[in-house]
């Protein structure tokens, strides 16, 4: 727990370490801090600094780690759960300006990356390799590999090519001590504990990554999509396991229902048929024989299902803009309602009819609309609840609402998380997740990287404590008091 902190002092040395250009701490400065891409959660730092140098940020967390300042380190503000809330009583620490690709290295098929650097400039740069790097994110124009490796973020092709933490090799942190701490290595493995893998996905509770060496893949030789319309939610739905059971793994399979159709082709006009009640698109990639084959089967599996259309991207082009209406879905929906809440949540596959039966119901229960937009192959869903906050009490049915939608994921066999993050979206889920004895050693974890729990406290690991008062206690209009954060 942290005392409070005599803000001038603070302000003073951390212009020993930094320009005064790079210290933001009036309240205009910092309003723009105030909540990431889940903007139901505000708050204000004492300050955020800008630095640009490794060595400044060792000095920044040393001297936080000296005078017991809670640290949030962000980085594109894109994440959505809340995971990148400023600490009311702490500094937010902003890696925009470590923006640079320190090296391509294309015999290796690897880039050694700032994590300021955009998820989607990785491959731009990399093109006139033949490469690419894999996961693709939604918000891939934006989000920076920093955030997508803290998150474990995926995208609508990490069905065939994994998560981040599979298309990483190694990272370089520093931890609240200053200490700069080399994760992983050059080679396919490492000896030792994967504290690669534990460290992605920590959502900055451990270190701050300040150097990610990402690896490149091959372009494909050929890569095909198949658009499948359907006049039922839960046919769409069997169609998934349909696909995947006859032993074809899609480079993506993403489904969208009615709703999001709708908003989609209103605002990218990809082509979809807006009639409708859901659709999947279908990626094949590899050889040009591997993809044909493949082709011809998914459509046989498809037309089998119930598919009332099915259609074959004639080229490039329509290839690319039936991917833009998917990735386009969320600003898409952000258009026709006030508020949306995006929820994120895993299951197994074999239980998507189910899932989206119950969402439905769960929608017409709580009179709030609901657009399906999901990574179907992997069964990570992305329901969005549509509301409107200037309704008293409209957000915090919402949020009841989005709660049932991960507890459901859960008594599946599932996750309340697939690639957000737990943040301060799921924290009160993930009491029904985990049993006591597995949250204890998460905060054991916690404390052998941060004893003092400055890294982000707060986020993604509840106290026993708040798990016990789960249902009793309440966060109100998202809005979070100094003494409730100091209470996590």
């Amino acid at each position: 727990m942290t005392t409070s902190i005599d803000k001038a002092p603070l302000i003073s040395r951390l212009q020993n370490i930094l320009p005064a250009d790079s210290i933001l701490h009036q309240a205009e400065d910092l309003h723009p801090y105030e909540c990431d891409g889940l903007s139901a959660y505000r708050n204000l730092p004492l300050a955020v600094v800008l630095p640009n140098e490794i060595k400044q940020v060792q000095a920044i967390l040393k001297l936080c780690s000296e005078l017991n300042v809670p640290v949030v380190a962000r980085g594109a503000g894109t994440g959505l759960s809340g995971g990148a809330l400023p600490h009311s009583n702490g500094i937010l620490l902003s890696l925009a300006k470590f923006k640079q690709i320190i090296e391509i290295d294309p015999v290796e098929c690897i880039a050694r990356v700032q994590p300021g650097v955009r998820n989607l400039a990785i491959s731009e740069a990399v093109e006139k390799y033949g490469l690419y790097y894999a996961p693709d994110p939604s918000s891939q124009i934006a989000c920076t590999i920093g955030g997508n490796v803290a998150e474990n973020s995926g995208g609508v092709h990490c069905l065939k090519y994994g998560l981040t933490i599979h298309n990483i090799q190694q990272i370089k942190i520093i931890t609240i001590e200053g200490e700069l701490l080399t994760i992983g290595g050059c080679g396919l493995d490492s000896p030792g504990y994967d504290l690669l893998a534990l460290m992605t996905g920590s959502e900055g509770m451990l270190g701050v990554i300040v150097e990610v060496t990402v690896k490149l893949l091959v372009k494909p030789e050929s890569a095909q999509v198949i658009l499948a319309a359907f006049d039922d939610l839960i046919k769409a739905g069997s169609a998934v396991g349909n696909i995947i059971s006859a032993g074809i793994i899609p480079a993506g399979l993403e489904m969208m229902d009615k709703l999001a159709i709708q908003a989609a082709e209103d605002f990218v006009h990809a082509g979809y048929p807006t009639d409708a009640a859901a659709i999947l698109l279908c990626e094949l990639d590899g050889s040009e024989a591997e993809v044909s084959e493949h082709i011809i089967k998914v459509q046989n599996i498809l037309q089998q299902s119930g598919a009332t259309q099915v259609r074959i991207a004639k080229d490039e082009a329509e290839r690319l803009t039936f991917w833009k209406g998917r990735k386009a879905a969320f600003p898409a929906v952000g258009r026709i309602s006030p508020d949306y809440y995006c929820m994120d949540g895993t299951i197994p596959r074999k239980h998507l009819p189910r899932v989206l039966k119950t969402i439905a119901d769960l929608s017409e229960e709580y009179n709030l609309p609901v657009a399906n937009v999901f990574h179907a192959g992997d069964g990570n869903l992305h329901p969005l609840i549509l509301y409107d906050a200037n309704k008293p009490g409209e957000l915090e049915r919402t949020e009841e609402f989005g709660g049932k939608i991960l507890e459901l994921c859960v008594e599946v066999g599932g996750s309340i998380t697939g690639e957000h993050g737990v943040g301060m979206e799921k924290i009160n889920q993930m009491c029904v997740q985990f049993e006591a004895l597995e949250l204890t050693q998460f905060h054991a974890i916690k404390k052998a990287f941060d004893k003092k729990g400055l890294l982000n406290p707060g986020k993604a690991i509840p106290t026993l404590h708040r798990c016990a008062e789960f249902g009793a206690m309440h966060v109100h209009h998202g809005e979070l008091s100094h003494p409730e954060l100091e209470r996590f």
